[in-house]
């Protein structure tokens, strides 16, 4: 009996608790007074911002080279074979460095041939003069017939004409080699006191403008004494007599230059002197200039070519101021019987040794160089192959400067400026970031499916990982700024053509500022004016919901009602939490 009714008493509390939970769940507790929206908002914070442009684009090598048999195509007379290979497609090579190495079977053989020929030529002439064969190439112009140059240069003071009888050590003439001359600049103590032996020297000419630079070669420690009428004095009075000569004490300084082609002897310098001694450059404008100006007396290299015998002059080659190599012909003398022999021979002597010296330079150039810095692009041979002079077996092109190509749209180009820094990527390499320039920007855009796009050309300064044709990303500067205030851009908004912002003041009230902006991304904008760091700007609030959405203070059962507008708005007295 009790036991029934207990069970019947647990039911009932059940019943009544389960309806009672119900009941709550389903009627919702009438809502709090609306306090007005919520605000979500951010602070002005102080942080770095940079802007640019993204590309896409193919990498491009800008410079290569050749790999090929030394020589030209279609000189011919030998052939070669690779003997072996060094390198392969995708090395990264050192300009010089060994590519192929080549071997040549027959011209070691043809070496050997022409020397013995050469030198049989030689005791044939040196049997005919009575002279030793070591003489032959330095032959002495009393035993044979033709008087040479000794040295590159001009012909100058050519004193011989043909049918002349000339007399034993008579001048012929000068081969002066004008490439370079020399002067004698006569310091004051004053100036010599820092003058060096190898210094750099300015030298002025009056005929032409700009400086020519020199070298001190030597100097006199001991100073002369010059009758000051021998110096050429710009201080000296006009019309000053030589009745009371005086003389001034003077360094010798023998200075060397290279001549641009303009200078001849006679001419006269002014020379100046670096401040420094040890300086490495020297312009009109820093140097010291002397007092007495310098006349050229002479050429670095002349030699004067003197008759070796009384003969007779049969041929004269050159003419005054002709330019000769080392050995060219100057006049040529009659002497013994043998003269056309030995013309002959010597003639056919010297052609010999210049095809050896040929087949010296092809022996000598068996192998292979790279001709630049660089990877192997491709190398197409091998061993065992014959090769020709100038054949091509490959290319070679320069990784450390590679080109990107892409294009901006027409808004994007606005932002690309020619010289602007790139931070260029490649997706082979992650993790690798590599440097470049913009070197070009389009001023004409071209459409592309519809879109006005603009090229740009990127250099890039690459490394050997790097392949002709990889993808990459660039990322074009087109400003930056650091320590700067950052508001966020979606708190930005413009309201008569100017930028505002709303900033939620601690006592929960909203003001509207003005703000000037700067440099703007996708997330920040630069705020020049206008806000403080650690200020809060709106970003968003419960206000700018739609009529039909509602904030909720906490979840129920039941979906969430309109308001039926007895409650008002954000700041009404409607049951509706942050209604709207």
């Amino acid at each position: 009996m009790w036991q029934k009714v207990l069970t019947i008493v647990v039911i009932v509390l059940i019943v009544l608790g389960g309806g009672y939970y119900a009941y709550q769940q389903l009627i919702p507790p009438p809502e709090e007074e609306n306090q007005g929206p919520v605000y979500s908002t951010k602070p002005v914070t102080r942080g770095d911002i940079s802007v640019g442009v993204e590309v896409v684009g193919s990498l491009n090598p800008t410079s290569g080279g050749g790999i090929q048999v030394p020589g030209y195509r279609g000189s011919g007379g030998i052939t070669y074979l690779i003997e072996e290979i060094l390198v392969k497609e995708g090395d990264e090579v050192k300009k010089g460095q060994l590519l192929v190495r080549l071997k040549a079977p027959d011209l070691e053989s043809q070496i050997k041939s022409l020397e013995r020929k050469i030198l049989e030529d030689k005791k044939d002439i040196a049997e005919l003069l009575n002279i030793p064969v070591a003489e032959v190439d330095r032959l002495d112009a009393s035993r044979g017939i033709t008087l040479t140059t000794p040295i590159g240069g001009r012909i100058t003071e050519l004193q011989v004409r043909e049918g002349e009888e000339l007399k034993l050590g008579q001048i012929v003439a000068k081969v002066v080699d004008d490439s370079r001359f020399r002067l004698v600049a006569k310091l004051t103590p004053w100036e010599f006191q820092n003058v060096q032996i190898g210094q750099k020297v300015a030298l002025r000419f009056a005929q032409f403008d700009g400086i020519i630079v020199g070298r001190v070669t030597d100097v006199n420690f001991e100073p002369v004494a010059e009758p000051a009428s021998s110096l050429a004095d710009p201080y000296k009075p006009a019309g000053s007599g030589q009745a009371n000569e005086e003389h001034v004490y003077v360094h010798w300084v023998s200075i060397e230059a290279d001549n641009p082609g303009l200078i001849r002897t006679g001419m006269l310098a002014e020379v100046g002197l670096p401040v420094d001694p040890k300086a490495e450059t020297i312009d009109a404008f820093s140097a010291r200039w002397t007092r007495y100006p310098s006349v050229v007396d002479g050429y670095v290299d002349e030699e004067t070519i003197y008759s070796r015998a009384e003969a007779i002059v049969t041929n004269v080659y050159v003419k005054n101021g002709q330019k000769v190599n080392p050995g060219d012909k100057i006049v040529s003398l009659a002497g013994d019987d043998a003269r056309q022999t030995i013309d002959a021979k010597v003639n056919e002597l010297r052609d010999k040794e210049d095809e050896l010296q040929r087949l010296y330079d092809q022996y000598n150039n068996l192998d292979i160089l790279s001709p630049m810095d660089g990877v192997v692009a491709y190398i197409e041979t091998d061993v065992g192959r014959t090769l020709t002079p100038g054949e091509w077996l490959g290319h070679i092109y320069n990784t450390s400067d590679m080109r990107m190509w892409s294009t901006v749209d027409d808004i994007d180009v606005l932002l690309v400026q020619q010289g602007a820094k790139v931070q260029v990527t490649v997706d082979a390499l992650p993790g690798r970031t590599f440097e470049g320039e913009v070197n070009r920007v389009s001023t004409m855009g071209r459409d592309r499916d519809g879109m006005t796009m603009f090229e740009v050309d990127i250099k890039v300064v690459g490394s050997p990982e790097l392949r002709p044709g990889m993808s990459a990303r660039a990322f074009i500067q087109a400003g930056s700024a650091e320590n700067v205030l950052l508001a966020p851009v979606e708190a930005i908004f413009e309201e008569d053509g100017r930028s505002m912002v709303e900033v939620l003041n601690p006592d929960g009230t909203v003001k509207v500022v003005p703000i000037t902006v700067g440099l703007m991304d996708d997330r920040y904008a630069e705020v020049k004016e206008g806000l403080e760091e650690g200020e809060l700007v709106i970003t968003g609030s419960s206000a700018d919901v739609l009529p039909s959405q509602r904030i909720q203070g906490k979840d129920t059962l039941l979906p969430s009602q309109p308001d039926d507008g007895s409650g008002g708005g954000g700041q009404g007295n409607g049951s509706g939490e942050g209604g709207v």
